[in-house]
């Protein structure tokens, strides 16, 4: 017993170790995922663009990807998560913030946010670690040592952060964006690939890129297209199953205990696949245009944190009791 204890504290110092180790290099990942995104873009558009077919169309096409992914993940990186200590935010008023579809309805701190849809208040329970007020949804991070609104993780190698309630779309949509674009230069650029590893000396590769640039970047594309689709269909999934990323470990837990009791397990933010996408990208009724899933533009979130949208009928999960929620406490013995 006394050997296992000393096992788990080892690895809790590890893992603690681990954090701050990558949180005190996240500007470094960040400055190395800008300089692999930015070569990758001038691969494409020295080698690949000048031999598509309709250019006037393509071009196009192919700027707007790419300015989707450079500046969503602008987005990501710059836009606070969201946490519990920070004022409500306002939209802003320049060029970069779209305008709603119309007037709002209703405010968040009512019941009702339209006829079609119930917000409820969260329920508030006091952090341990950092004493602030948490909402429902809140979790905090250790790395960060602060609470975060709709907390889904944190991730230091892409985004030097964590993501939350005001940068999830951002980071969902940077992912979805890198995926299209190296889908594309997989793609497109196969026949300039065939001629980079074909070609024998500089005279044969007409392009100011090196062949070995291209040649690595094309092998990253492909990687990437791979990893990261696997990724983004992940986090697709739980946003169309009204999860965050904690929440859909959390709630496997849930369904077990609620079996245990012969109960089910329902998920009251759950109000099926495309509202809750339409609620995760904020778009449709009281929402944003459909166009601001194509241009790089920002929006705020549905809500403030502090309220969310439910089920008709539930102000609570179904099937677990109250005290057997998780929380994102260490252990206590560990802390001791």
């Amino acid at each position: 017993m006394m050997c296992s204890r000393v096992v788990f504290r080892c690895f809790k110092a590890m893992e603690r170790f681990a954090d701050r180790l990558t949180g005190a290099a996240g500007p470094f990942f960040v400055a190395f995922a800008i300089i692999l995104i930015g070569l990758g873009a001038i691969c494409f558009f020295d080698v690949v663009m000048p031999s598509l077919s309709w250019p006037l169309i393509s071009f196009p096409i192919c700027l707007l990807i790419v300015l989707n992914l450079f500046m969503h993940y602008y987005y990501v990186v710059t836009v606070p998560p969201g946490f519990v200590e920070d004022p409500p935010r306002e939209p802003g008023s320049s060029i970069f913030w779209a305008t709603k579809n119309g007037p709002p309805r209703g405010e968040l701190t009512g019941v009702r946010w339209s006829k079609e849809l119930v917000i409820t208040r969260a329920a508030v329970t006091r952090c341990r670690k950092c004493g602030q007020s948490k909402p429902e949804r809140t979790h905090h991070c250790r790395i960060c040592n602060r609470c975060v609104l709709k907390y889904d993780h944190h991730c230091p190698v892409r985004v030097n952060q964590c993501v939350g309630l005001h940068n999830e779309r951002h980071f969902v949509m940077f992912m979805a964006y890198l995926v299209v674009a190296c889908i594309c230069l997989v793609a497109t650029g196969y026949p300039h690939i065939l001629r980079a590893l074909g070609a024998t000396a500089d005279l044969s590769w007409p392009h100011r890129v090196p062949q070995i640039a291209f040649i690595l970047e094309y092998i990253l594309a492909v990687v990437m297209a791979l990893a990261v689709g696997i990724m983004v269909s992940y986090h697709l999934w739980t946003v169309a199953h009204g999860e965050t990323t904690v929440e859909s470990h959390d709630h496997e837990i849930y369904r077990k205990v609620a079996r245990s009791r012969d109960e089910t397990f329902v998920n009251s933010y759950d109000l099926g696949k495309r509202r809750n996408l339409e609620l995760f990208f904020n778009i449709g009724e009281n929402g944003y245009p459909l166009y601001t899933l194509i241009l790089p533009l920002r929006i705020n979130p549905y809500t403030d944190g502090r309220s969310w949208a439910r089920r008709e009928g539930y102000e609570a999960h179904s099937g677990v009791r109250r005290g057997e929620e998780l929380t994102d406490e260490e252990d206590e013995e560990d802390e001791a």
